[in-house]
């Protein structure tokens, strides 16, 4: 179901039990502001999920509301994690989905990390 990124949160999303440990994860990484996992239906040979810890329902949101140290520390968080998976100096891509024509499936702010090897076009045509 599409995702309208103008929605109330909604705390019964899947990553906000990921989060509040309802839910198991495959986790890779955590600090105070952001949770990384593998994502459970891998498109690349890395994807990683990396999501902040507070209540966001996009990009859009998280950068209208979240405070500069949440913003920073998830931000810190992905390259982290780009880091400690060694996929730096190879090249990965950082992909964040925002409502409908973006193909959001999940109202909770998500980047996917996605490397170990040629991505290929950035947009199927």
């Amino acid at each position: 179901m599409p995702i309208d990124p103008t929605e109330a949160y909604d705390p019964d999303n899947i990553f906000a039990k990921i989060l509040r440990g309802e839910i198991p994860c495959n986790k890779v990484y955590e600090d105070d502001h952001a949770l990384a996992f593998h994502d459970i239906n891998p498109q690349a040979d890395v994807h990683i999920l990396v999501i902040p810890k507070g209540a966001y329902v996009s990009w859009d949101d998280f950068s209208a509301k979240a405070s500069n140290e949440e913003i920073a520390g998830f931000v810190r968080a992905v390259g982290h994690v780009a880091r400690d998976r060694g996929l730096v100096v190879r090249g990965y891509r950082v992909l964040a989905n925002i409502g409908r024509n973006g193909g959001q499936e999940v109202p909770h702010l998500h980047a996917h990390l996605f490397g170990g090897g040629p991505l290929g076009p950035m947009l199927a045509r």
